[in-house]
C-alpha cells in the first residue's frame, strides 16, 4: 500500500484515518487516483459536501457508511451513488443493534477496503449487480444465536459470505489453531474468497481453462469429495513442494484461490516496502540472495521474478524482526519452485487484464 500524507500539514497518515490528528482536517479516500485527501467543507454545502483542502475544485460526499464509522472513502458529487466503490459491493451488513457488531464490522470493512484498493491498483475488473448477474457481492453475517448453525465463510457465483465471528480475535485464533493453520486473518479471507470469483471471471470465462489445468490440475475433480478427504486426512507430507499452503492441496480451485491471495499479499506488502524506501542488505558474508531493493512499483512489474527476488529477502527480514519481538512469522510459508510457477500464472493473468483495461482507456 502507498504511504499517505496530509496535504495541509505533511502528517503521515494511515489508509484508515478519518481525521488528521495534527491539523484536524477531515480525511477522505479518493479511489480513482488513490489519494487520501484532507478536506474542507464546500462553502455552498450544508455540512455534507466537501472539497480538497486549499482548492475550490471537485466536490465530494462521504460514503453513506461513514455514518457508521466504517468507511472513509469518497463519492463524487452529482451522481446517483451514495456508497463508495468498495461499499457498493456489500449486499448484507451486520445487525447494528448488537453493540459488538459495530467494531467487528469496522474490522471487516478495513480488510475489504484494502482488498478493493489492491484490485483497483492492478486494474482488475470489478462488477456489481444488477449490471452483472454474477457481480461481486459480500454478505457480512453474524450468527443468529448459540444454537444456530454457524455462518460459513465462502464463495458462491460472486457472492462472498464472511462470518462476523472472524473479526473477533479470540474466535479467529481458536479456529486457526483448531484447523492447524499457520496464518488466518480477515484480509487473508477476503483475498482468498475473491480469488474464487476471479477464477470464474478470468479462467473459466476468460479462455484459460487448459492453461490452468497444466499448472494447477483438473478442477473437474469432485470438489465435495476432495474437501472431505482433506479434512479427514490432512495435506500430504510433501505439500510444501507443490503448494503455497496445506489447504491449497485440497482441490485445484482452492489451490488457485490460495495462490491468488498470496499474490495479493506479496504485491501489497512490496508496495508498502517501496513506499518506505526499504532495502534489505544483510551484514553477513555471501548475502547475495538475501539482498534486495524495493525500488519498483509491484503493480506494474511485468516480470514475476522481480517480485519473487524482492519478496524472499523481505519476508526473511520481517520474519526475523517478528521473532525478535516474540511474535510468529509475518509470512510463515516457503515458496517452492512449483508454487512460484503458480504465482507466475496469476501474475501473467493479472497483467493481461491490466493491458486490456489500459487499451480501453486509450480508446475511450
Amino acid at each position: 500500500m502507498k504511504l499517505f500524507q496530509c496535504q495541509v500539514c505533511a502528517q503521515p497518515l494511515f489508509f484508515e484515518n478519518t481525521l488528521c490528528e495534527k491539523c484536524g482536517h477531515r480525511l477522505g479516500y479518493e479511489a480513482d487516483e488513490r489519494r487520501l485527501l484532507a478536506l474542507d467543507p464546500a462553502p455552498e454545502s450544508q455540512g455534507d459536501l466537501w472539497m480538497e483542502a486549499g482548492t475550490n475544485g471537485r466536490r465530494w460526499r462521504l460514503c453513506a457508511n461513514a455514518a457508521h464509522d466504517v468507511c472513509n472513502w469518497l463519492v463524487a458529487d452529482g451522481g446517483s451513488d451514495t456508497f463508495c466503490t468498495s461499499c457498493q459491493h456489500n449486499r448484507t451488513i451486520p445487525n447494528l443493534t448488537e453493540a459488538a457488531n459495530q467494531q467487528r464490522w469496522r474490522r471487516l470493512e478495513s480488510a475489504k477496503h484494502r482488498l478493493i484498493y489492491t484490485l483497483l491498483a492492478l486494474n482488475l475488473p470489478l462488477t456489481t449487480r444488477p449490471d452483472d448477474l454474477e457481480g461481486l457481492l459480500f454478505d457480512l453475517l453474524e450468527e443468529d444465536g448459540p444454537n444456530a448453525p454457524p455462518v460459513m465463510t465462502g464463495h458462491d457465483d460472486g457472492l462472498i459470505t464472511i462470518s462476523l465471528a472472524e473479526a473477533d480475535d479470540q474466535e479467529r485464533e481458536k479456529r486457526r489453531t483448531s484447523m492447524g493453520e499457520a496464518y488466518r486473518t480477515l484480509l487473508g479471507h477476503v483475498r482468498h474468497e475473491v480469488g474464487h470469483w476471479y477464477w470464474d471471471k478470468l479462467v473459466r470465462d476468460g479462455g484459460r481453462l487448459e492453461a490452468f489445468r497444466v499448472v494447477f490440475g483438473d478442477e473437474r475433480e469432485d470438489y465435495g469429495s476432495a474437501l472431505q478427504r482433506h479434512y479427514a486426512n490432512g495435506a500430504s507430507p510433501d505439500w510444501q513442494m507443490h503448494f503455497v499452503s496445506p489447504y491449497a492441496s485440497s482441490h485445484p480451485w482452492e489451490d488457485f484461490a490460495e495462490t491468488f491471495a498470496h499474490y495479493l499479499h506479496i504485491v501489497d506488502t512490496l508496495e508498502t516496502a517501496h513506499a518506505f524506501g526499504l532495502a534489505v542488505r544483510p551484514r553477513i558474508r555471501d548475502a547475495g540472495e538475501l539482498t534486495a531493493e524495493m525500488n519498483f512499483d509491484p503493480h506494474r512489474s511485468q516480470d514475476v521474478s522481480q517480485l519473487i527476488e524482492a519478496w524472499l529477502p523481505l519476508s526473511f527480514a520481517v520474519n526475523s524482526l517478528n521473532r525478535s519481538m516474540g511474535q510468529p512469522d509475518l509470512y510463515p510459508f516457503v515458496l517452492s519452485p512449483a508454487a512460484i510457477e503458480k504465482i507466475g500464472f496469476i501474475h501473467t493473468m493479472v497483467h493481461a487484464q491490466d493491458y486490456f483495461h489500459a487499451q480501453n482507456r486509450q480508446h475511450a
